[in-house]
């Protein structure tokens, strides 16, 4: 699947086609450049899901834990672009959050694919031309 993103003016409804084809798929692990809009687009998707909150990357903190206000259901949002280290995923307990049927949201999922659950989408966003962004969906082989 396919999802186009012309501005920021239309990431709303992005993240509306996002939120409807995420069926029950639980863990996303999100894909791209720095600055290709990772953060802008989980934080959009929190926002669709019912998260009142403020979304913020989770850089220092690793995970951000928001609930939503519609379903009452939790959301995880990671950043492991400062993870040295699998010893440090492990230490965080990475299988209680990936394995809790829970929506969990990853940026920097290179840096720890091999722990990944089999399921898990993979989301591919990519800075396309004016500034416009290409999302990719796909399951992990």
């Amino acid at each position: 699947m396919e999802i186009n993103i012309q501005s920021l003016d239309h990431i709303h409804e992005a993240a509306r086609r996002f939120v409807e084809a995420m069926g029950d798929n639980t863990v996303f692990a999100f894909y791209g450049k720095m600055g290709a809009g990772k953060t802008t687009f989980i934080k959009a998707v929190c926002e669709e899901l019912g998260v009142s909150d403020v979304v913020t990357s989770p850089t220092f903190a690793i995970v951000n834990e928001y609930r939503s206000d519609l379903a009452g259901e939790l959301i995880y949002h990671f950043d492991f672009y400062r993870i040295k280290k699998l010893e440090e995923v492990y230490d965080m307990g990475y299988e209680d959050y990936f394995y809790s049927g829970a929506v969990c949201l990853v940026e920097w999922p290179e840096l720890i694919e091999e722990l990944l659950p089999g399921n898990t989408v993979k989301v591919t966003i990519e800075e396309v031309e004016n500034g416009a962004r290409r999302l990719t969906l796909e399951e992990l082989a």
